[in-house]
């Protein structure tokens, strides 16, 4: 619409609508959906009119797998641990867990071996009595 040509109209929300000619006006006044009017540039884009040149259909890029090694596993390890059977697979996680316990008894045993061996001397009472806590004293009377 060039300046000083035809109307704005200022809705009550305070949205504004330019218009052409009173034609225009008229017909968005009484509520005429502008799509069913042929010469509208809504009509006009909706059913695909003047479009100059015909855009080739696009074509979506298809995603390519690769098969690569990630970073501490080569290739051949990744695909040999994949093809290996179930059986095999459950044995050697047995056998982890059976070497992991194993270990942890070990431990465990090392463990009580160095407390025998050298105890703290004179601990017969609580490590919050060691701390400082007040002893109760035992009633003598009854």
């Amino acid at each position: 619409i060039y300046p000083s040509r035809g109307r704005t109209f200022i809705r009550g929300d305070g949205r504004t609508f330019h218009f052409l000619n009173s034609k225009t006006e008229s017909l968005f006044h009484q509520r005429k959906n502008p799509r069913k009017f042929n010469w509208t540039v809504v009509y006009r884009k909706m059913h695909r009119k003047g479009v100059s040149e015909e855009v080739a259909k696009k074509r979506t890029r298809r995603t390519v797998k690769y098969n690569r090694a990630i970073v501490g596993a080569s290739w051949e390890s990744i695909n040999a641990r994949r093809n290996e059977k179930a059986e095999v697979r459950s044995a050697a996680r047995a056998e982890a867990v059976a070497k992991a316990k194993a270990a942890r008894k070990d431990e465990a045993t090392k463990r009580k071996a160095a407390r025998a061996s050298n105890p703290i001397p004179g601990q017969k009472f609580s490590k919050q009595q060691a701390r400082g806590a007040q002893v109760k004293v035992q009633a003598t009377s009854r």
